[in-house]
């Protein structure tokens, strides 16, 4: 079995020397391709089979998102790992398939994880670098959609913190908190967009400032004129009362009752106290 076959792409010399020796001195990688620009490394590409490409998101011409892009339209498009100096493009990287993202500096400990990754991945979908046809490159395994997952940031590293492990999360301007059975992890992206992806899975908006998983929902408590959901998360008790707002209740018990993906894991639903 060989190594890795990878391209390096940055456009800043230094930055761009420093991943092809960080690269080059990995026992899993048997070649480093270098480019500084998108048109370069596209150059690379049809020169080369590359199982990874390491992309820097910042370039002129066609940005490392752009070129992922267009990656992504290959029929075995190389695994992308994007290592740059923006911390806000997480979200936005793993929505084009990423399938780690590395922030500068690089640490050596760091990109060893990204490439003990990469081999896992190979390994779960029943290849190995160097055992593909040497005509195309190693295709990054879907093992999951990337909506099933969404990064978060935490003291310089990237965790990816699965979907069904969220039990209710909290609008904070144009961010947003998880809140999971490890903890609150705050992400920055809309309450809005997460409800338009993640509607036909389970989640339901229940207030401007909540949206709720519907397996994670325990009952319903309703006094006077107000209704409260409550929710717990895995493993934790007692369960969290958040506020439903009142043109949300019966969408919101509609839901209670007919989501497919709606799975009581404990307790109840009921209109009224216990």
């Amino acid at each position: 079995m060989t190594g890795l076959t990878v391209l390096a792409v940055d456009d800043e010399n230094p930055a761009l020397d420093e991943l092809s020796y960080l690269l080059g001195r990995h026992e899993s990688v048997s070649t480093v391709h270098r480019a500084s620009d998108a048109t370069e490394a596209l150059r690379t590409l049809a020169e080369h089979p590359i199982d990874v490409a390491f992309l820097d998101i910042s370039m002129p011409g066609l940005s490392g998102m752009e070129l992922a892009g267009v990656l992504a339209n290959y029929t075995s498009p190389p695994a992308i790992v994007f290592v740059t100096a923006h911390d806000d493009r997480a979200v936005e990287a793993f929505d084009v398939g990423a399938v780690d993202y590395l922030l500068k500096p690089l640490r050596a400990a760091r990109l060893n994880q990204a490439i003990a990754r990469i081999l896992a991945a190979q390994s779960d979908d029943g290849s190995a670098a160097g055992e593909s046809a040497p005509a195309a490159p190693v295709a990054p395994p879907a093992q999951t959609p990337a909506d099933d997952v969404i990064p978060v940031e935490l003291g310089g590293v990237t965790s990816l913190v699965r979907r069904d492990a969220i039990s209710w999360i909290e609008a904070v301007g144009d961010y947003a908190r998880l809140h999971t059975d490890s903890g609150a992890h705050l992400v920055r992206v809309t309450l809005s967009t997460l409800e338009s992806r993640w509607s036909s899975a389970g989640f339901a908006r229940v207030h401007r400032s909540y949206l709720v998983a519907l397996p994670m929902v325990t009952g319903l408590r309703s006094t006077g004129a107000s209704t409260m959901v409550r929710v717990r998360a895995n493993g934790a008790s007692p369960a969290v009362e958040l506020p439903v707002s009142r043109r949300q209740v019966r969408e919101l018990k509609d839901r209670l009752v007919r989501d497919p993906l709606r799975t009581f894991r404990s307790g109840r639903t009921d209109d009224g106290d216990d």
